[in-house]
């Protein structure tokens, strides 16, 4: 199992949602954060003072995984997300050692809810 951790432009969530879903992948986490990288930020004038934005907006997926998802939720998420400028995103892959779903008490494979085999 693997937890994957992406931070993408938030222009880009739709497009790449709908390409996690072409792979059935449905269930994820997003988190609306500030962060910065290899873009650096940007000045601009607000009422006549240069101000200078160093935290830009990302979007933050959380998506756990069967090992049989990985590659596919990958390749969706780079494929949505992708523009081809700085800042584009990045993405984290974590293993996941245990898991367990609340309401059925389900554990590790049983837990995470792509269950199917991956294409």
């Amino acid at each position: 199992m693997k937890l994957i951790v992406a931070y993408i432009r938030p222009e880009r969530l739709t497009a790449v949602k709908q390409a996690l879903y072409a792979q059935e992948i449905f269930s994820m986490t997003v988190t609306n954060v500030l962060g910065s990288g290899r873009q650096k930020g940007f000045t601009e004038t607000y009422r006549g003072v240069v101000m200078e934005v160093n935290l830009l907006k990302k979007v933050r997926l959380e998506i756990g995984v069967n090992d049989s998802f990985l590659d596919a939720a990958l390749k969706a998420i780079e494929t949505g997300a992708r523009t081809g400028r700085e800042g584009d995103g990045v993405i984290f892959v974590l293993d996941i050692a245990r898991s367990l779903r609340i309401r059925t008490g389900e554990s590790d494979i049983a837990a995470v809810a792509a269950t199917r085999t991956a294409p």
